[in-house]
């Protein structure tokens, strides 16, 4: 295969507050530009390729499937998520740092 493939841990839901169900992904670069349909005006292209996205529960097993075919990939570590601790008596708190907004 000559295309390109791009591994990624799938994004948090906006809807939720966990992280629980998040995937690694295998998304494969477009290999030809999209255009519009002459007629209808839908935009589309040839690339089958484009259309297919692998789910793996971990990120080594997408790095071996990827290795096994010969497919050549980028991997896209995510960064560390940082949770600052809040309280809601903190809205309330003497001397706070911020302007009271409501």
């Amino acid at each position: 295969m000559a295309s390109r493939a791009r591994i990624y841990l799938k994004p948090k839901n906006a809807m939720q507050s966990g992280a629980a169900g998040r995937d690694w992904m295998l998304e494969f670069e477009p290999s030809e530009k999209r255009r519009a349909d002459p007629l209808m005006g839908w935009i589309g292209s040839g690339d089958t390729l484009g259309q297919l996205r692998m789910h793996f529960a971990t990120k080594e097993e997408a790095i071996a499937y990827a290795e096994r075919e010969g497919i050549a990939y980028d991997l896209e570590i995510p960064r560390e998520r940082r949770v600052k601790p809040k309280s809601y008596s903190d809205n309330f708190k003497f001397g706070r740092a911020e302007n009271w907004t409501h």
